[in-house]
């Protein structure tokens, strides 16, 4: 049973994050190339803005701003399995190489597969899918040892590897492909949010609609899971499903992410860890406030990277990686 107490303080850490997210929405929407009023947001939301307003506002500004929160959402909650997974907290899908291996599907699906305008943004989360889920299998049989078992430590170290073996098939298959094309790999290897249209947040959407409430139902068998196999096969959970099954959803919400934003580490690394200090590390209590730091790091990183260098700006995913990397290096020594 949850305390009473733990209980109150996960839902005002969730009201002042649901407040923080909404007001850096606000000050992002005002922010960038073509700068809008604040004076004039609430009016335009309510459909009293002028057709330029409109276009900023509507097709510009909003559809990124709900692209990076819902991504940095999947980004969180996929960190979060992991870190339950594998009973490790360095544990993220863009460090042990799953955000890699979808990449490298994305980057083969466009320099060599005819591209249709009308699929091809609902196609790229299933491209990526497959393409993480065959690195996390490949990194899940390069780090079993027959004789020791299941390493944790063992596949962090044979993930990162891998995302930088994955990361570098990447720069050579682009480095023959067509310019447009290179562009779009780069940027995506920077990760840079490029899915800023609404058809991209319909794509992205129905994965964490479904995703979410399904992982946090299987929250309380990921407590168990975390607490190892002995406690595990003592309460008569089949480990090995469980674990298929929690993984195959962390490498779907990582990949539905970084289908659309890119390449962008440490967030499911930060956003559980920061969750855990403030809640414990129960997931029914951890994983909704992670989730929402998640939403509220990607977005807060887009919008600092979007206008501190006019007009081109700093990719999200190098904002992130710049607040991410020495926290993994604090964690790597304190663990």
């Amino acid at each position: 049973m949850i305390h009473p107490d733990l209980v109150k303080r996960q839902r005002m850490i969730l009201s002042t994050l649901l407040v923080v997210i909404i007001l850096t929405a606000l000050i992002s929407m005002g922010l960038g190339y073509s700068s809008l009023s604040y004076k004039r947001i609430i009016p335009i939301l309510f459909g009293q803005g002028t057709f330029k307003e409109n276009f900023i506002l509507f097709l510009v500004r909003l559809p990124r701003i709900v692209i990076t929160i819902l991504a940095g959402m999947a980004l969180a909650l996929s960190g979060s399995i992991l870190q339950g997974l594998t009973r490790n907290n360095l544990a993220d899908p863009g460090i042990i190489g799953i955000n890699s291996g979808a990449g490298l599907a994305i980057t083969l699906f466009f320099l060599y597969f005819p591209l249709e305008v009308g699929s091809f943004t609902y196609l790229l989360p299933v491209v990526a899918f497959l393409g993480g889920l065959i690195t996390a299998i490949l990194i899940y049989l390069s780090s079993y040892n027959k004789n020791t078992g299941f390493k944790p430590t063992r596949l962090i170290l044979v993930g990162v590897g891998f995302s930088m073996a994955l990361s570098g098939a990447m720069i050579v298959l682009i480095s023959s492909a067509k310019r447009f094309k290179v562009e779009f790999i780069a940027q995506w290897l920077a990760g840079d949010i490029w899915g800023t249209n609404w058809s991209f947040v319909w794509a992205l959407l129905p994965w964490l609609i479904i995703l979410i409430p399904f992982t946090l139902y299987k929250a309380n068998r990921l407590n168990i899971l975390t607490l190892g196999e002995p406690v595990a096969i003592g309460v008569g959970m089949s480990i090995e499903k469980e674990r298929l099954i929690l993984l195959l959803v962390a490498i779907a919400l990582a990949a539905s992410a970084v289908s659309v934003t890119g390449g962008i580490a440490f967030v499911g690394l930060m956003a559980p860890h920061i969750a855990k200090t403030l809640v414990g590390a129960r997931n029914q209590l951890f994983m909704p406030i992670a989730i929402l730091i998640g939403g509220w790091l990607l977005l807060f990183a887009d919008t600092i990277g979007r206008n501190i260098v006019q007009p081109e700006g700093i990719a999200a995913g190098i904002m992130v990686a710049l607040i991410g990397a020495p926290y993994f290096v604090y964690l790597l020594i304190k663990q």
